[in-house]
């Protein structure tokens, strides 16, 4: 069997399957790894849902982190897919796991933390040190993915 040239369409398919891919590995790690292991089972700083019982709490984490591996492991198939269908450009799916790994802290500061108040970064302390950090490191990961995938970006 001969191997063919693949067509824009599957190249373009294959770049998304893998930018996906990136993405949702970011953003799985970035809740099960950062967040979940360290903020809420070795530092215990807050929950997921910190606005019940002790028990809601746990439950908000369990299903958070369920979700949080689903995201990770799909990532890994979309991986495994795309390096099937053609070679793996990994700076470009680096790219995308900063980018994923940005936009969830992102996501979680802006919306969890300060519009939707389920919990804070931590209690009983002088939050903006916390929130520029939390912000701040976020960010820096979410613009240098993006600076990874616009200069990693295929050229018509």
């Amino acid at each position: 069997m001969t191997a063919t040239a693949a067509t824009p369409a599957t190249a373009a398919s294959t770049d998304r399957r893998l930018l996906a891919s990136g993405l949702l590995f970011g953003a799985g790690i970035a809740a099960s790894v950062v967040d979940l292991l360290v903020f809420h089972l070795l530092l215990q700083w807050h929950h997921f849902y910190d606005l019940g019982t002790h028990e809601a709490a746990l439950v908000g984490d369990g299903i958070f982190h369920a979700v949080a591996w689903g995201m990770t492991v799909a990532g890994l198939f979309l991986l495994a897919d795309a390096g099937r269908r053609a070679g793996i450009a990994w700076g470009r799916w680096w790219g995308a796991v900063l980018a994923g790994l940005g936009g969830f802290q992102l996501l979680d500061a802006g919306l969890l933390h300060k519009v939707l108040g389920l919990h804070q970064i931590r209690y009983g302390v002088d939050l903006l040190p916390y929130d520029l950090a939390w912000f701040g490191s976020a960010a820096v990961a979410l613009v240098v993915g993006l600076v990874i995938l616009w200069r990693t970006r295929r050229r018509a």
